[in-house]
């Protein structure tokens, strides 16, 4: 009977790429590049710069950028919003015109599936379209009404890392509809020996080397308490990649060093005996990757999403987990011993060098599937 209802194999795959920071237009260029050439790819976003390098062809739907833009009169601006939407101001045009275009561009492509990357909103305007959608998961306090319905409304979720991190209050009827593709990185340049890394870099070879990551969707690192590391170990070197967040009062030292924004930051990753980040997702992954020790800070972000994730970092023994930086030189000893005895081997086996093709391959299987092709 299925056969009866088959659709062109051919339709094609629209994904909606959040535009803050670098992390989702990145993951959905690393899927898209192993999803079959016979499959067109839509895509939609505030932020088609950053599909710049994409490495297949894909027809771009350019949305507005509506963060922040005003409701047009006070008594709409104060209308509650219902409990399962977060973000629905009344009476903002531009949030119309996000919805619509991405509606416009559902009515216009008939998609095979909708991936989502992020958007509760957006998953029930996919379901209300009747669009098929794959929710990409992300970490943090997700059991409110919003998220739930989204994922109820969504096919299956996609979540581009390891099970062993999922969060235990992840209700088990959505971890059966998940895939769990292990840790995917979006970072190509290839990995070289500690000791090749730091001739490249001009950095001595029996120095100390910690290395300070700030991923691109935050404020920058807090320079302040990195101050205080450097006191705390005057005999390491601390570099800095990323941008750097100062209040006006540090003094500089000597073994701390800017590196700024940098094309070569694998490089650093390599040259380093242990890192300290973020709980951004390819940040963390990044690391993972090479296999360092990993002293994890999260920033603040909406759902308390980066310390959910570096809790089960650490409740695995794949990194230290603080909930804020260290403001003493004790602390920092402190806290940097634990991180000196961690075996990296345990986060390096989080990531998973074919992740993007399984997440590719499991995209495929799905649009066949619902769409009766196979």
């Amino acid at each position: 009977m299925a056969d009866n209802f088959s659709e062109d194999p051919a339709k094609p795959i629209a994904f909606f790429a959040h535009h803050q920071g670098r992390g989702h237009a990145n993951r959905i260029m690393a899927i898209a590049e192993h999803i079959p050439p016979s499959r067109p790819l839509i895509i939609m976003t505030a932020a088609p710069d950053q599909f710049a390098e994409i490495p297949r062809p894909a027809e771009m739907v350019e949305l507005p950028n509506m963060i922040g833009a005003p409701s047009r009169s006070p008594q709409l601006h104060a209308q509650p919003a219902p409990d399962n939407l977060h973000c629905v101001p009344l009476g903002v045009a531009e949030i119309r015109d996000h919805m619509g275009r991405i509606a416009a561009a559902l009515a216009k492509h008939d998609p095979a599936l909708f991936v989502i990357d992020v958007s509760a909103e957006i998953a029930l305007l996919a379901r209300i379209m009747s669009v098929p959608a794959i929710t990409i998961r992300m970490h943090g306090d997700r059991n409110d009404a919003g998220h739930r319905a989204a994922y109820q409304a969504s096919t299956a979720m996609l979540a581009p890392f390891d099970e062993r991190i999922e969060q235990q209050d992840y209700p088990e009827a959505f971890r059966t509809r998940t895939l769990y593709t292990g840790g995917l990185c979006t970072t190509r340049q290839a990995l070289v020996p500690r000791e090749e890394a730091r001739r490249l870099l001009g950095i001595e070879e029996g120095r100390q080397v910690t290395l300070v990551i700030a991923g691109g969707g935050g404020s920058g690192t807090p320079y302040a308490p990195l101050t205080v590391a450097a006191r705390a170990e005057p005999d390491t070197l601390w570099l800095v990649a990323g941008p750097v967040h100062r209040e006006g009062h540090e003094t500089d030292f000597g073994n701390l060093r800017e590196l700024g924004w940098t094309d070569n930051l694998t490089h650093y990753i390599c040259a380093a005996d242990r890192v300290i980040a973020s709980a951004g997702d390819n940040t963390v992954h990044e690391i993972a990757r090479v296999g360092r020790p990993f002293l994890c800070i999260p920033e603040w972000r909406y759902f308390d999403e980066q310390h959910r994730k570096a809790r089960e970092l650490s409740a695995t023994g794949s990194a230290v987990y603080r909930e804020t930086w260290p403001a003493s030189i004790p602390e920092w000893q402190e806290v940097l011993a634990q991180t000196d005895a961690l075996d990296p081997a345990i986060l390096a086996s989080l990531h998973e060098p074919e992740a993007a093709q399984k997440a590719a391959a499991w995209l495929e299987t799905k649009a066949s599937a619902l769409w009766g092709t196979n």
